[in-house]
Formats: structure tokens, sequence, C-alpha cells
């Protein structure tokens, strides 16, 4: 009879209530589960809506999910009558200790989410950023992965870009060529003008809005200097000025207008032995 009281005293005083609180544990980490999902697709649909980085979105999800669960384990440990409190401390000084340890990746880290954020490029835009240029392949989380004109891969810490100028050479449906084009001070200035007018306005890549610029720019030591600026699609930007280089060469020496080069007169002076 003793021993039936002790194991109903048992049952009554431990195996109830702390089934009780496993079961309100295991509920609330189900429910919280649930609606943590609830909550991150919600999010990811928003974030989709606004047009940002899907890398982002997946990057921000994934963090949003891990502090939500988070929260939903403490609540759960807690039910079971855990010191959620010590847990936390324990948590959060893990936490700046790693922080202190990883200064540079969070840097970068901290770098990759602005520039993702903010956008100041993307996937296929030529930029010139942190002493190096190229187009842009990948944007990671730590890193931006660059190919140069000479099929190169450059992999460039997002620190080190976010930190100094961005110059994005695709940011604009249309560039200005900037050329300067040298004459002999004895060739005929008005002919060469007219000659260089010309050219400009018989490239069907060149636009006629705006209108492209050509004006003498110096009279340098041994060139009067014509500075040639039409405006280009972006696309056609190199092509143009290489082709119009060359045109300016082949053109010039049809018309017979002179293109000085450095050239250095030596005189010779004879004395008289005595």
């Amino acid at each position: 009879m003793l021993e039936d009281i002790n194991v109903a005293e048992l049952v009554e005083t431990y195996v109830i209530p702390w089934g009780l609180n496993i079961l309100f544990a295991i509920i609330i980490y189900i429910i919280g589960k649930m609606v943590v999902g609830i909550l991150i697709n919600v999010f990811g649909k928003v974030m989709a809506r606004s047009k940002y980085d899907d890398m982002l979105v997946d990057f921000l999800k994934a963090i949003l999910n891990a502090v939500l669960m988070l929260f939903v384990i403490v609540a759960s440990l807690d039910q079971l009558g855990v010191d959620t409190t010590s847990l936390v401390a324990i948590l959060g000084a893990a936490g700046l200790a790693i922080g202190l340890s990883l200064q540079g990746s969070l840097q970068n880290f901290a770098a990759g989410v602005m520039l993702l954020v903010f956008r100041p490029f993307t996937r296929g835009n030529f930029i010139e950023a942190a002493g190096t240029a190229g187009v842009v392949k990948d944007i990671t989380i730590f890193t931006t992965v660059m190919t140069t004109p000479d099929n190169k891969e450059i992999i460039v810490p997002n620190g080190a870009i976010y930190s100094g100028n961005i110059v994005n050479v695709s940011a604009k449906d249309t560039r200005r060529v900037d050329m300067v084009v040298g004459i002999g001070y004895d060739a005929d200035l008005k002919k060469a003008k007219e000659v260089l007018l010309e050219m400009v306005n018989a490239d069907e890549r060149i636009l006629k809005d705006p209108a492209p610029t050509v004006a003498v720019s110096e009279l340098a030591d041994s060139s009067v200097n014509f500075i040639v600026r039409p405006w280009v699609a972006s696309a056609d930007y190199w092509a143009v000025k290489f082709d119009f280089t060359e045109a300016v060469k082949l053109r010039f020496d049809q018309e017979g207008i002179s293109i000085p080069f450095p050239q250095m007169d030596v005189h010779l002076h004879k004395t008289e032995e005595s």
C-alpha cells in the first residue's frame, strides 16, 4: 500500500508536470516553427516584389529564419525550466568573441549587404573599383568576382570596393567619346574642321542628340589640336573610338592634311682650329 502511495506521489509530483512541460515545449516548438515558416515566406514574397537581388533575399531569409528559430528554441527551453537568461548571455558573449576575431570578414560581409541593397552595379556591368576594372561576373556576400578585358578573373573583397570610389561604366545607355586630333600649323584649319565634321555626321553609330562637338582646343607646341566629342551608345564606344581614329589618319592623308609628330632638329657648329 505504501509503495502504491509513493508511486502515485511520484507520478503526480514529477511525471505529470514534467510530461506536461515536455508536451507544451514540443507544441511551442512545432507551432513556432510553423509560424516562422509562414513569416519567412511572406518576407520572401515582399522582397521579391521589391526586385531585390535573389542572393540578398535568400541570405536575409536565412538570417531571419535563424533569429526567429532562436527565439522559438529559447521559448521551448524556458517551458522546460531551463535558465534561458544564462543561455542568452553565453550566446551573446560567444557572438561578441566571434565578431572581434572576424572583423575583416564582417566588414566585407557588411559591405556585401550594402552593395546588394543599394546596387551601385549589377552582374554584367563594367566597373572600375578597388584599383581594378572589369565586368562584374558575380556578387557574393564577402567578395565580388570580375572578369578583365583580357579574360582574367579577379576576386575583390567587398570592403575594398565599398570603401572607395566606384565607376560604373555601364550605368548609362550612352557615352561620350573624347578624342584629340592634331594638325600641323601649316595645314588648312577650316578644311580640317570640315573634314572632321563630315566624318562625324557620316558615321551612323554617332548620335545626333546630343550633338557632337568638333572644336579647336589648344595651340600646342607642334600642333593645332581639335577635340572631337561624339555621343554613342555605350556598346559602340570602343568600336567608334578605334574606327574613327583609323579613319582620321586615312582621310587626312587623302586630303593632304598633315598630322605632326615629335621631331628634333640637331644643329652642328664647326669651329675653326687656330
